[in-house]
């Protein structure tokens, strides 16, 4: 399909409560408000004619475009260069707090640094996914678009009326649109606002401009608690500020994505809703956090992880995969059949089924949290701990069934091989806490279903003719989610049983530093179509690589990864063949483990020093 920008071709921009993607020619083509799991109000990047965006690039030239991040800052710049000048768009949204609130602004602010150019301003707002009308008020100082639910206000800098001249701009159903040229020196802009309560009001460039400055001391504030002084520091800094970017504040909880619908294939089905907070994401936030020093955030996580766990009934499932960034359970997945998709990949859904499956791994990725936070001294409350307690008692009844796995697969349960190594975490890391706080517990029950599991595992998860662990019992299949094996403690990387294991994911997952969770094609996963390698993966083979040994491989394939980034140092889910991001993005997941894999492989090539 034409006219689709690539997937990681876009910068993130965000309030710490909602986000937006700016394409490299300066489209807003992805916001959603007014939270990131609400309906888009601009959704171009999941259909070009009907989701609705905010152009603001040269007009009828030839130009070229890049993109940057005001060093240690979330605020991005999109520079334009032709043959005539060059000009550039500064976007960014100023930080909303930590009260919830459904006023948003975002800034544009455009100036010309050398030459002239003629830019269009093309504002096409499309509310709830394209598929509510909605009114367009004109005022004196700017527009509102106001439909049932949601309005956003347009109001340009109070200097931007010399720049366009009122009869050039054209304002009619498909939304507020105009063509102008800027001379170097120009500087104009407009800034969007959701449920404003008044009416719009235009504002100076000063003021723009502090609020720029106010947005910028705030990044670089945050940024600059990070303790992290080692080899990839740029690397690990951008991805610290990209996990914030898609942090609620209110709660604390992580989303996934910021994105809906990107396909894991382009043209394929494997298209998911990805603006939730996932039990394993946030449990993995901690560890890489606290990394960073960056104890505030890891507390707000473990205190929204700790009330999913309270809020947890003692029924067939009592933790739920996932939730939406209140907490709230109720994920309906839904297809939006009137939108094309991401370069026509269809369906394009919303909401996430995967939400009631069983997946028996989050528990060990949750207690192994609330562990390591207690070694850094964040100690579960007494409540939280009962709670926790209360899930592994439920664990050791529950644990030896199929399950739907890491990778939430549509084909039916299995005994996952991760799910019961993780299992074996959950509640190994209750014992040593139960332990060393004299908290209650069943340990000796825990222990004896801890022993259990490995001795299970060992005996069925190993597939003697591969010499390898597979996916699950009843495969020969191997699954990269099993690089975790020895970074979790379940077996030794010198160990002959993982070494061999590790071999035989080198020559089957592995493809020049990028690793395949697993070949769909040889363990059907209920979907039609393929994927691409799993950055996630990928950072883990480095850490697998790293304790076994293998130093010098480890870290070059580190640095490997670092030329599948986007240029803006981001990364989606997964890396398609010819190295463009494909899935979601940016991916938190993504991102987590890169900063764990710099701080775990700056420690072992420190140690070698």
């Amino acid at each position: 399909m034409e006219g689709y920008p690539g997937v990681g071709e876009h910068g993130l921009i965000g309030d710490l409560q909602t986000a937006a993607l700016v394409s490299k020619d300066g489209t807003i083509d992805w916001f959603c408000a007014p939270r990131f799991d609400s309906p888009s109000v601009f959704g171009a990047l999941l259909d070009r004619s009907k989701g609705g965006h905010f152009q603001l690039s040269p007009d009828g030239i030839e130009y070229t475009s890049k993109q940057l991040y005001l060093p240690g800052t979330a605020i991005l710049i999109t520079r334009f260069h032709s043959a005539d000048g060059v000009g550039e768009v500064v976007d960014f949204m100023p930080v909303t707090g930590e009260q919830v609130t459904d006023r948003h602004r975002l800034v544009r602010l455009i100036r010309m640094v050398r030459g002239s150019m003629p830019f269009r301003f093309d504002c096409r707002p499309r509310f709830n996914y394209g598929r509510d009308p909605y009114e367009l008020e004109v005022h004196p100082e700017g527009d509102v678009f106001r439909s049932a639910t949601l309005a956003l206000t347009l109001a340009p800098f109070k200097n931007t009326e010399r720049l366009i001249d009122a009869r050039d701009i054209r304002r009619d159903a498909e939304g507020v649109r105009a063509v102008y040229t800027l001379h170097e020196g120009d500087v104009g802009g407009v800034v969007l606002e959701t449920n404003c309560p008044h009416a719009p009001r235009a504002i100076s460039t000063d003021e723009a401009c502090e609020l720029l400055a106010e947005t910028r001391d705030f990044w670089r504030r945050w940024v600059g608690r990070s303790r992290y002084t080692g080899r990839w520091r740029e690397m690990v800094e951008r991805s610290a500020m990209t996990l914030k970017l898609m942090t609620y504040a209110p709660t604390g909880a992580l989303v996934a994505a910021p994105t809906a619908g990107l396909p894991e294939q382009v043209g394929g089905p494997r298209n998911w809703d990805y603006r939730y907070t996932w039990v394993r994401d946030a449990s993995i936030s901690v560890h890489a956090l606290l990394g960073l020093g960056f104890t505030d955030e890891a507390r707000k996580y473990l205190f929204w992880l700790e009330a999913r766990i309270r809020d947890a009934a003692n029924g067939d499932v009592p933790l739920q995969v996932m939730y939406r960034i209140d907490g709230s359970p109720d994920l309906a997945e839904e297809v939006l059949d009137h939108l094309e998709g991401y370069r026509g990949s269809a369906p394009v859904r919303v909401g996430n089924g995967a939400a009631g499956q069983l997946q028996l791994d989050i528990y060990g990725e949750a207690l192994n949290s609330l562990e390591f936070a207690d070694r850094h001294g964040l100690i579960a409350p007494h409540e939280g701990w009962r709670k926790a307690a209360g899930l592994m008692d439920w664990l050791c009844e529950h644990w030896d069934q199929p399950e739907d796995g890491i990778w939430e697969t549509r084909s039916g349960r299995q005994d996952f091989t991760y799910g019961r190594v993780m299992s074996w975490v959950a509640l190994d890391r209750a014992v040593r806490l139960a332990q060393r706080l004299g908290r209650p517990g069943d340990t000796t029950r825990w222990t004896t279903e801890r022993n259990a599991i490995y001795e299970q595992v060992m005996a069925r998860g190993f597939h003697t003719e591969r010499r390898a662990f597979v996916q699950h019992y009843r495969t020969h299949i191997l699954d990269a989610s099993l690089l975790a094996m020895p970074s979790v403690g379940f077996i030794s990387p010198s160990d002959p049983m993982w070494e061999s294991t590790l071999r035989a994911m080198d020559a089957e997952l592995v493809s020049d530093s990028l690793v395949y969770r697993y070949d769909p094609t040889a363990s059907p996963d209920g979907l039609a179509g393929t994927e691409g390698t799993f950055s996630m993966c990928s950072f883990w083979y480095v850490q697998a690589l790293a304790d076994s040994g293998r130093l010098d491989e480890a870290r070059l394939t580190f640095e490997k990864m670092f030329t599948y980034s986007s240029s803006l140092g981001l990364y989606s889910e997964e890396i398609a063949p010819n190295g463009e991001q494909i899935g979601n993005f940016p991916q938190a997941f993504s991102h987590l483990s890169l900063i764990s894999t710099a701080v775990h492989l700056d420690g072992l090539l420190d140690s070698q020093q």
